[in-house]
């Protein structure tokens, strides 16, 4: 996709091609990767990078036990997990969360919707329906937000993001996400952490919303 202004950072590349990340941002960051050819790009550099690194560690021998656990499991039946290709504005690796079902939108109140696809003690990823106009409440991180737009756009106190456009937001960041007017913003979202809101009414919220 041409257009994309806002990329992934090298380090979550660099995690994301070493496969040191959550499965919460690696669910954004395939989404992404997904929909920027830039991004694609440079994975491939990394990845090529990486391969140069273990080709030059050399070689160790295997304990007796690890290879026979190892070709132990080479033994089991193996079963392919269903792949799911792109379905309207969401991308394969969002179907792929949905199990090739539609969204299960909540709502949040004031029009806004969330539909969580993954949350556990590691992080939670969902998906945002913010109607056009529409503010989401003032609010820092006490981690790291990963924001990826689906449709539309939004715009905060950092600029514009539409679509394929990733927003990284860390716990210097406080902002007040608003819709543009137009098509409702349809975002995929990660953290690693409860949010701050500012308000008493999201904070008294969060923890039936999860957010």
């Amino acid at each position: 996709m041409t257009g994309v202004r806002h990329h992934i950072p090298d380090p979550l590349l660099v995690a994301y091609a070493s496969g040191n990340l959550p499965y919460a941002y690696s669910l954004v960051v395939a989404t992404h990767l997904s929909m920027c050819d830039s991004c694609r790009t440079r994975l491939s550099a990394h990845q090529a990078v990486g391969g140069s690194v273990l080709e030059a560690c050399g070689t160790r021998d295997l304990s007796n036990d690890l290879r026979d656990r190892v070709f132990a499991e080479l033994d089991e039946p193996y079963e392919e997990a269903p792949q799911f290709t792109r379905s309207g504005i969401f991308p394969a690796p969002v179907m792929q969360a949905l199990g090739g079902l539609p969204p299960k939108w909540k709502p949040l109140g004031m029009g806004v919707r969330q539909s969580i696809l993954s949350h556990d003690n590691g992080g939670s990823v969902r998906l945002l329906y913010i109607p056009s106009g529409q503010a989401v409440p003032d609010h820092g991180h006490n981690g790291l937000e990963l924001t990826l737009v689906l449709q539309g756009a939004f715009r905060d106190e950092t600029g514009r993001f539409g679509v394929g456009d990733l927003e990284v937001a860390d716990d210097d960041l406080e902002h007040t996400p608003i819709a543009e007017e137009g098509e409702t913003c349809i975002c995929l979202a990660a953290t690693d952490a409860a949010l701050r809101f500012r308000s008493l009414v999201p904070r008294l919220l969060q923890p039936i919303f999860r957010i």
